[in-house]
C-alpha cells in the first residue's frame, strides 16, 4: 500500500496540534484541506484514526500503529539523509579496484597512504589480476578502477589515464651490463640467465615476441606468477628481468637494482592504463581516487586526467588538472 508521505504529515500535525483547525493554522492551508486528507487517508486504510475526546484529539488503535509507523519513517528519511550527506562527503563509501600486480608497490608506497589518512571514511577494496581479468572486472562492473601494464582494446573499456612506461632490463647493482649507458640490445640479454611470468601473462607474451622477432632465444631459467620473486631473483644476483621500472620504483630509489633501457621498438611502444568502464557513472570519490593516483603513482604522473565533472558524467574525452 502506497501511503502518500502529505498526508501522513497532516495526520501527524493535527495529533501534535490537538485539532484539525489548530493543524491547518500550522500548515498554512484550510481547515477543510486538511479534513479531506484525513478522510482520504482513512478511506485508504479501512479505518478510524482520530477520536475526539473533552481534552482533544487522540488516536484511535489504529491511529496508534499509523503514527508509530510515521514515527518509524520518519527515522528512516533522517537515517538516509544523514547517510547521504556522509557519502556526499566522502565520509563514507567503497572504491574497488583490479590491479596488475606490478603496480602494487607503486600503489601502496606513498599514493594511497595519503588518500586514506585523509578520506578516513572510504573503503579501498584492491584485488589483483591478469590482463583478461581486470579488463573483466571492469567491464562487469566488479571495479570501478583497473591498472594495467601493456594496452589491450575493448570497445567497452576507457583508457583513463596512459603513460609510456617502456620494459627495462631489470638488473643487479654489480652486474656488468649495469653499467653500460647505451641500451642494452635483445642479444646481449640473451645471454643472460632470465626470469620471467609465466607464458600466460601479457608482458612475458610481449618478450616472447620480441625475441622471436629477433630470431632470439632468451635462456629463461624461471617462470613464475609472483612480482615478489622476479624482483628477489635479480636481488639475489641469480639473473636478471623485463618490467617496467615503476614496477621495482622502490628498489632502484634504494639502489638494490638498476634498470637499463633496451633498444627493442615493442618494449618502447608499452604503456601504463589507468581504465574505467566506458558509460559508468563513477561515484565521487572515485574521481577523486583517479585524479590522486595520476599524481603520485610513478606509472601515470604527468599525464593529464578528465575533469572531475565530465568523469562523474561518464565522458571519454580527458582535460588537463587545473
Amino acid at each position: 500500500m502506497d501511503i502518500p508521505h502529505q498526508r501522513l504529515v497532516y495526520f501527524r500535525v493535527t495529533l501534535e496540534s490537538g485539532s484539525v483547525r489548530q493543524a491547518a493554522a500550522r500548515l498554512d492551508i484550510a481547515p477543510s484541506a486538511v479534513s479531506r486528507q484525513l478522510n482520504l487517508l482513512e478511506e485508504a486504510l479501512g479505518a478510524t484514526l482520530l477520536e475526539r475526546k473533552r481534552s482533544g484529539i487522540r488516536p484511535t488503535p489504529v491511529g496508534e500503529m499509523l503514527l508509530e509507523y510515521c514515527e518509524r519513517r520518519g527515522a528512516l528519511d533522517e537515517s538516509f539523509i544523514t547517510s547521504l550527506e556522509a557519502y556526499q562527503r566522502l565520509e563514507t563509501g567503497t572504491v574497488s579496484l583490479v590491479v596488475g600486480e606490478g603496480f602494487v608497490g607503486d600503489l601502496i608506497a606513498k599514493p594511497l597512504r595519503e588518500f586514506t589518512e585523509r578520506y578516513t571514511g572510504i573503503q579501498l577494496d584492491i584485488h589483483l589480476a591478469g590482463t583478461s581479468g581486470i579488463i573483466e572486472a571492469i567491464i562487469d562492473e566488479q571495479a570501478h578502477i583497473g591498472l594495467m601494464f601493456h594496452e589491450r582494446t575493448h570497445h567497452q573499456l576507457r583508457l583513463w589515464v596512459s603513460s609510456p612506461q617502456p620494459l627495462m632490463a631489470i638488473l643487479p647493482p654489480e652486474h656488468p651490463l649495469a653499467e653500460r649507458a647505451e641500451p642494452l640490445t635483445l642479444a646481449q640479454l640473451s645471454e643472460e640467465p632470465m626470469a620471467m611470468w609465466d607464458p600466460s601473462h601479457q608482458v612475458r607474451q610481449m618478450v616472447d615476441q620480441a625475441f622471436h622477432q629477433a630470431r632470439l632465444r632468451p635462456r629463461m631459467s624461471m617462470n613464475t606468477n609472483s612480482m615478489a620473486v622476479l624482483a628477489q631473483y635479480v636481488r639475489s644476483g641469480m639473473g636478471i628481468t623485463l618490467l617496467p621500472a615503476f614496477a621495482v620504483a622502490r628498489d632502484l630509489e634504494a639502489g638494490t637494482l638498476v634498470a637499463r633501457p633496451v633498444d627493442d621498438p615493442l618494449f618502447l611502444r608499452s604503456q601504463a592504463h589507468m581504465v574505467t568502464r566506458i558509460g559508468r557513472q563513477q561515484p565521487k570519490a572515485s574521481v577523486l581516487l583517479l585524479r590522486h593516483l595520476q599524481r603520485w603513482m610513478q606509472a601515470f604522473r604527468g599525464a593529464a586526467v578528465p575533469s572531475l565533472e565530465s568523469a562523474a558524467a561518464g565522458g571519454d574525452q580527458p582535460t588537463p588538472l587545473p
